[in-house]
């Protein structure tokens, strides 16, 4: 799938994610979090994280990202006011002082709330080259 081919409500879940990418990259927890519900949580290999952990994690400055860019647009999938955008993304965090490197896939869904698209969960998984 390509930007390009996307109809108008995938667009709007695709330009959502893109903002929320640069508002990471901006390390901007309250802008972050204004693109998540306020029960989001993240799952990975680490297990589950909530919304107000990772938040505090990029307020302390222990969390920041200095890229996020997506790689490969898998699909976006839209049931009624329900969205799942799935994707290939690369990063580059530092985390308690330490750089990674990240190729994952990430899983959001999201939920209209309110006329705005928000996310409610993210799973991401390490990509295999």
């Amino acid at each position: 799938m390509k930007p390009s081919d996307l109809n108008s409500e995938q667009r709007e879940v695709y330009d959502i994610s893109e903002r929320s990418a640069a508002a990471i990259v901006a390390n901007g927890a309250d802008a972050i979090g204004s693109f998540m519900t306020d029960d989001w949580i993240m799952i990975s290999e680490r297990g589950v994280s909530s919304k107000e952990h990772f938040l505090s994690s990029v307020r302390s400055g222990q969390l920041t990202h200095s890229a996020m860019d997506l790689a490969e647009l898998g699909t976006i999938s839209i049931f009624g006011d329900t969205a799942i955008f799935a994707a290939r993304v690369t990063n580059t965090a530092q985390f308690g002082g330490q750089t990674f490197e990240a190729n994952e896939w990430t899983s959001d869904v999201f939920v209209k709330q309110n006329g705005e698209w928000k996310c409610v969960v993210t799973h991401i998984t390490p990509a295999i080259s």
